[in-house]
């Protein structure tokens, strides 16, 4: 007779876990409405609105404090995936129920999380794999035309993708949006934002692994979350940012996000770094600081909403830092392809976001906003669509072209974006911002030609090893 005793166990743990999520929603939601704002006499006459979620009480919280307080309930949503999971891990390894005879569609989920699917049936390379070595033999088949075309589709789909994409991210989280009566309001909910733009891509990976036959690889598929919690928080203290620092700042803080990679290189990888990396990194510092210096807001010039914005964007490029490289791991540890690492990691962000929103009531305050405000709803579908294409065009052209043809035309698109931002949004930059600019963009061109130069170097050190030479390792001089 089957046991259904371990199966009724994992059940009872995340019934629990749901209850305890939907307790502890309460009592914050009750916590907050006591300091909330008292409703008017005239409102109070009116026809009964409904009580506000957790989500629109927080947002009558100091602009100032109010996303600490956002980030602290956001984490404990995500405990509500998390601790359920490392509860029924813990359970399944001490009673070896992924090893049992018995077999059940809460046994077969409980294994493919925890213990992968087995090797893949697809042993060669995969396509869209990352590592910039994918299209070498089909590149060598392509003509010098062919070649110009496949690269210019590349460079008008990462272009019209990320540059859609970084309008409409300010313009959603900076611009108020026009509602009944005329009344002009701010969208403020960046959680939502993350879980629409990671549900579409986990719809459009997902329908496309399908259509491949993709379905099976040796990763577990726990190993995702570790990438997928850090993803979601870097987009989120992304969206935070703008409402403190405008756009150009945060592009800028995106290139200084090579410190944060090398460190983390270290730290997970034990990477070591040449001379030139170094001073590249340097100088991409030294173009922001004077970019933060000699560029204005009169909407966020406080010192205090300074001061929050380059908090937010530190936090941004630690976590961003941390999943690529926890992805390079991956792709090293178990070679699956890009499109399924795609898929699991907004599988994981998803299920996180969601979760989280549903104990805040964000979807219900997301949602009478969309009602409200018609306009968001278009901007919201647009910046996902054009998030979702640009994901799938950087593993494309990664895999075409390699990492470095790849830097150079995200690089432009990060310059082009400072310009758009600039003339749609009027953001001032004074000509010691400009410098900084310059500085950024001469370090990151710097560091792409290195690269490129001792790569070279290396193949004629190996070369003339081959043939008795000197075996010293190779350096290059900047």
């Amino acid at each position: 007779m089957r046991n259904y005793v371990p199966d009724i166990i994992i059940l009872f743990i995340i019934i629990v876990t749901i209850t305890i999520v939907r307790l502890v929603s309460q009592i914050l939601h009750e916590t907050l409405s006591d300091g909330a704002l008292p409703v008017p006499p005239a409102a109070e006459a009116s026809e009964p609105k409904p009580e506000p979620s957790l989500s629109q009480l927080i947002d009558q919280k100091s602009k100032e404090f109010s996303w600490l307080l956002r980030l602290m309930v956001n984490l404990f949503g995500y405990l509500c995936i998390f601790v359920p999971g490392v509860l029924i891990y813990k359970y399944a390894k001490r009673t070896k129920y992924m090893e049992r005879s018995e077999r059940s569609h809460l046994s077969g989920l409980v294994k493919f999380c925890f213990a992968g699917s087995g090797p893949d049936s697809l042993e060669r390379p995969l396509d869209g794999q990352v590592g910039g070595g994918g299209g070498k033999g089909a590149a060598s088949k392509r003509t010098t035309a062919q070649e110009c075309v496949l690269l210019g589709y590349c460079l008008v789909g990462l272009m019209g993708s990320y540059l859609t994409w970084g309008v409409l991210q300010e313009k959603i989280m900076t611009q108020e949006y026009e509602g009944p009566e005329k009344r002009k309001s701010h969208f403020k909910d960046s959680q939502f934002l993350v879980f629409s733009n990671r549900v579409l891509g986990f719809m459009l990976t997902a329908v496309y692994l399908v259509a491949k036959r993709q379905f099976r690889h040796r990763a577990p598929l726990y190993k995702y979350s570790y990438a997928s919690f850090s993803n979601i928080m870097s987009a989120w203290f992304q969206y935070e940012a703008l409402k403190f620092v405008n756009f150009p700042t945060q592009v800028l803080a995106k290139s200084c996000k090579i410190i944060p990679v090398m460190i983390m290189g270290k730290i997970i990888s034990r990477n070591k770094y040449e001379f030139y990396e170094y001073l590249t990194a340097a100088m991409i510092s030294v173009g922001m600081i004077f970019f933060l210096t000699g560029s204005t807001d009169e909407s966020k010039s406080t010192a205090m909403t300074t001061l929050t914005g380059v908090l937010l964007l530190t936090f941004y490029m630690i976590f961003d830092s941390f999943t690529s490289n926890w992805q390079g791991e991956l792709f090293r540890s178990y070679s699956m392809s890009s499109i399924q690492m795609m898929c699991g990691v907004n599988l994981f962000s998803t299920l996180f976001t969601g979760a989280s929103l549903a104990m805040q009531g964000g979807f219900y305050s997301s949602l009478v906003f969309a009602v409200d405000h018609p306009k968001f709803v278009v901007d919201c579908i647009v910046l996902s669509i054009s998030s979702a294409i640009g994901q799938l065009f950087i593993f494309y052209t990664i895999a075409t072209f390699g990492a470095v043809a790849f830097t150079i035309i995200m690089t432009l698109r990060q310059a082009i974006a400072i310009l758009l931002s600039c003339l749609i949004y009027q953001h001032r930059i004074s000509f010691l911002g400009v410098i900084g600019v310059l500085i950024v963009f001469l370090a990151i061109f710097l560091r792409v030609y290195c690269n490129q130069r001792l790569k070279a170097i290396k193949q004629r050190h190996q070369t003339s090893a081959a043939g008795g030479g000197s075996t010293g390792k190779p350096r290059i001089n900047v």
